[in-house]
């Protein structure tokens, strides 16, 4: 969706962090401050800013490392496609971290808590909806690792998203109501992932049918947990590699997801 125009354009916030030039595309980000909870959230907003037409806006979900350079440079990338774009704080504080055993603490003090998630996921939600650049009806979400496992919840809870998109992503067991989802899912996930069984996935996929969800579930041959983070190989855990070719087949295949769904 490049350069696409939803709706009468607008007028966009200031912002006032500075230029980030890519080929022909002018990106405008900056750390953004939001609440929960009385919790400060620190995110990264991002689009392109050589035309002021309200589009299209995707919310990313970071890994269990806490909202890194590997989430902020997906929202880079969808806005060069002519999104505005979130990377949202899960955590607070903006707090990352590059150990395994803290990255899994703070991940399931989220998973456990689930209306903390939800309300976290919310607060960027409503950021980026109420966003002058951002058609309030046309949202999506994507997620990574942690975070795929969060947008796939999200789904679940039927918040009102277009899509939502996991890739490498924990899969929710619980089961949902008939009707209950509304956003089309798409899960891009490591045929080779050791961190998933096989009884999980066909649990999710289970519970998505008995909901009457528009799914798909995409299996990519060779590729281990983490295939889209080229920081993987160097955290020395296996289960984790980074996959050129399947992070780029992915990345497409999410960008014709969403042509569909937001062309509905």
């Amino acid at each position: 969706m490049k350069k696409r125009s939803l709706g009468m354009a607008m007028a966009a916030a200031a912002l006032v962090i500075g230029w980030a030039v890519f080929g022909e595309a002018a990106l405008k980000g900056e750390a953004v401050t939001y609440q929960q909870g009385g919790i400060k959230l620190q995110g990264y907003l991002v689009y392109e800013d050589s035309y002021q037409a309200q589009r299209p806006g995707v919310l990313v979900v970071h890994e269990w490392w806490g909202l890194n350079e590997h989430a902020k440079k997906k929202a880079e990338e969808l806005a060069k496609e002519g999104y505005v774009a979130l990377a949202v704080d899960m955590y607070g504080e903006g707090k990352t971290t590059v150990h395994p055993k803290e990255a899994g603490e703070w991940a399931t003090a989220v998973r456990q808590n689930k209306q903390l998630g939800k309300d976290r996921f919310m607060a960027g939600y409503e950021m980026l909806r109420n966003h002058p650049l951002t058609v309030k009806d046309q949202m999506a979400a994507i997620g990574y690792c942690f975070g795929g496992a969060v947008v796939l919840t999200m789904a679940q809870e039927g918040v009102g998203l277009k899509g939502v998109v996991s890739f490498h992503g924990a899969l929710p067991q619980e089961k949902t109501d008939p009707g209950k989802v509304k956003a089309k899912v798409l899960v891009c996930h490591g045929a080779d992932d050791p961190l998933i069984t096989k009884e999980q996935i066909q649990q999710f996929q289970d519970n998505l049918r008995a909901a009457g969800a528009d799914w798909q579930f995409v299996a990519y041959g060779g590729a281990k947990h983490s295939f889209t983070n080229p920081a993987a190989d160097k955290v020395g855990m296996p289960a984790l590699a980074y996959h050129k070719i399947v992070d780029q087949r992915s990345w497409k295949l999410m960008l014709s997801f969403f042509e569909e769904i937001f062309a509905q």
